[in-house]
């Protein structure tokens, strides 16, 4: 099988052998509707995050620990980038190719021109395995953090580590 993204994440996943724990559960559109519906998975709970500057002209999916509730004030001050703030659904669908609720890290196998920026939670990374949604919100996928780094690095991406501040 070529390594390629189209042959879709979890195809990819095995091609690059890379092992991961596949979970089918009623569709879930955030952290709380897991907890609503008691989904009980393996692995780091993780908020997806796109975001966009100001502008609209730079993208970033960040991902960050469930219960963490970002500054993004403070992030935007920390990285640079104007007034970072959510992203649309249409934005999203455009650069990652998903509706709200299937956001994860495996949607950047879509964004073919490599226009988003992965950013990573430092505390994050140093913790248990990934849970991560295969392009639809009725799957979860457990992928160690070393999976996680071998997936990013095929597709070309450098996953920048940092401390995200959280609201007061």
């Amino acid at each position: 099988m070529p390594l390629n993204e189209d042959c879709g994440p979890k195809a990819l996943l095995a091609a690059l052998d890379i092992t991961f724990e596949q979970i089918d559960h009623p569709p879930l559109t955030d952290c709380q509707a897991a907890d609503k519906l008691g989904v009980v998975r393996p692995g780091q709970r993780i908020k997806n995050l796109f975001l966009r500057d100001n502008y609209g002209k730079k993208h970033v999916l960040l991902l960050v620990p469930a219960h963490k509730q970002v500054d993004l004030k403070a992030l935007s001050k920390q990285t640079g980038l104007s007034r970072l703030g959510f992203a649309s659904p249409e934005r999203l669908e455009k650069y990652l190719g998903v509706k709200p609720g299937a956001v994860s890290l495996l949607a950047l196998i879509n964004d073919r021109e490599r226009a988003v920026r992965l950013w990573v939670d430092e505390g994050l990374w140093q913790g248990d395995d990934f849970q991560c949604h295969p392009l639809v919100s009725t799957q979860t996928l457990v992928i160690s953090p070393a999976g996680v780094k071998r997936f990013c690095q095929h597709l070309g991406y450098q996953l920048q580590l940092l401390p995200v501040p959280v609201r007061d």
